[in-house]
């Protein structure tokens, strides 16, 4: 059976859409028809198959998002909890999970489990889905016995990690709108108002101020070789990109960012509070530390931060304790040093890790809060200063205009 997608018109005429299920085209106008609707067009869309099934490509482009694997993983937590059979939670999963890309993959996983792959293993087959941690994290948990209580810490993490990721995303949206705007009236005067007063200021016999004359040669070089400055702009950002794609550009990037003000201290203490926290359910579920690094190493998300965690892993494979080549790393602030050589000592790491990530928490929180206080001043400078000098190229030389004596 494949899936069709379909325009109709229904009973008071108004144009609908949808998908509807058959084995043909005629099949599927006649399903179309007994809902009470007249067929307009019918299209059989592609299929594409994924681990011996068949997923339409609009479904197999449709991300599985961070909300849909948080709502698995508590059932899954939830299932474990009362004794369902693994098997029986996975067949239970793939009936209630409603995002058919999901489905399809704990099918898939059922599967695996079914020919003797542990469970770990299993979800380790689809990285884009289950990142390392995840997967670190289900392993521990069969080793110790203890996969609901890491799946609650796992869960924590990763709904701390998606508020975090939902609070940037809400606070870089007023910015990214007025630098938006502030680009389109940047263009705008330059195109459309500037060129009104070229000819006028060119025939006057008066010092053109350094303003129009900034002014007048960015219209002449756009006006003469527009298309070189958009080809130029397109190979600039497809070149830059490109690199920031490779390991080199994400490192340098990451670098540069962590040294900015503001966006730097709030890219530390995120970094901060996801290693306590990944950390901390590592050691809880008994993974060796060099282990731990290099999964943290994977995790993190920030390719500046990483490097230290490969530099902080070989100190230790030496001899080394964690807390003295942390001591030494970039990035680390003493308190996250000082509790964790505290956690060493006492033999208590995993809950001094859990409580520097809850402190780091609340850091990352109030320096969210500072940030987007500090946007809109910012904005509002930046936003007079394109204004001010378009006003200043204009007016100064209508100013000296007005003071010839006729």
């Amino acid at each position: 059976m494949s899936k069709f997608s379909y325009q109709a018109f229904n009973d008071s005429g108004k144009l609908v859409s949808g998908t509807i299920d058959a084995d043909s085209d005629t099949m599927a106008n006649n399903l179309i028809l007994a809902r009470g609707l007249i067929p307009s067009k019918v299209k059989k869309e592609k299929q594409v198959a994924v681990k011996g099934r068949e997923l339409s490509l609009t479904e197999l482009l449709t991300p599985i998002k961070t909300r849909d694997k948080i709502l698995m993983t508590k059932q899954l937590r939830t299932m474990l909890k009362v004794g369902v059979p693994m098997i029986k939670m996975l067949q239970i999963l793939e009936d209630q999970t409603e995002h058919v890309r999901l489905r399809n993959v704990i099918s898939s996983i059922s599967k695996h489990i079914t020919e003797g792959s542990k469970i770990h293993e299993a979800f380790a087959k689809h990285p884009t889905v289950f990142p390392p941690l995840y997967c670190a994290a289900l392993q521990a948990g069969e080793a110790s016995g203890s996969l609901s209580e890491v799946l609650d810490r796992l869960i924590y993490i990763m709904e701390h990690e998606h508020k975090i990721r939902g609070d940037i995303r809400a606070a870089l949206q007023y910015p990214i709108f007025v630098m938006a705007f502030l680009t389109v009236a940047f263009f705008f005067l330059l195109i459309f108002v500037i060129p009104k007063f070229v000819h006028v200021f060119k025939s006057a016999k008066i010092k053109l101020p350094m303003p129009t004359q900034m002014c007048i040669l960015l219209y002449e070089f756009w006006h003469s070789y527009w298309y070189l400055a958009i080809a130029g702009a397109a190979g600039t950002f497809a070149a830059i990109g490109i690199y920031l794609k490779t390991e080199n550009g994400k490192y340098v990037r990451d670098t540069i960012l962590l040294k900015l003000p503001l966006v730097g201290e709030l890219l530390i203490k995120t970094a901060m509070s996801r290693f306590a926290s990944i950390f901390s359910i590592l050691q809880y579920s008994g993974v060796q530390i060099l282990e731990s690094f290099k999964i943290i190493a994977n995790a993190i998300g920030n390719k500046a931060v990483s490097r230290e965690f490969d530099r902080i892993r070989e100190q230790i494979e030496k001899g080394s304790s964690i807390s003295a080549p942390l001591k030494a790393a970039k990035y680390f602030t003493p308190m996250v040093v000082n509790m964790i050589a505290i956690g060493e000592k006492t033999e208590k790491l995993d809950e001094m890790l859990s409580d520097v990530a809850q402190h780091y928490d609340a850091e990352v929180e109030y320096a969210m809060k500072t940030l987007s206080e500090y946007i809109g001043p910012v904005l509002t400078i930046c936003m007079a200063a394109i204004v001010g000098f378009f006003a200043l190229a204009i007016m100064m030389p209508m100013w000296d205009l007005a003071q010839i004596p006729k």
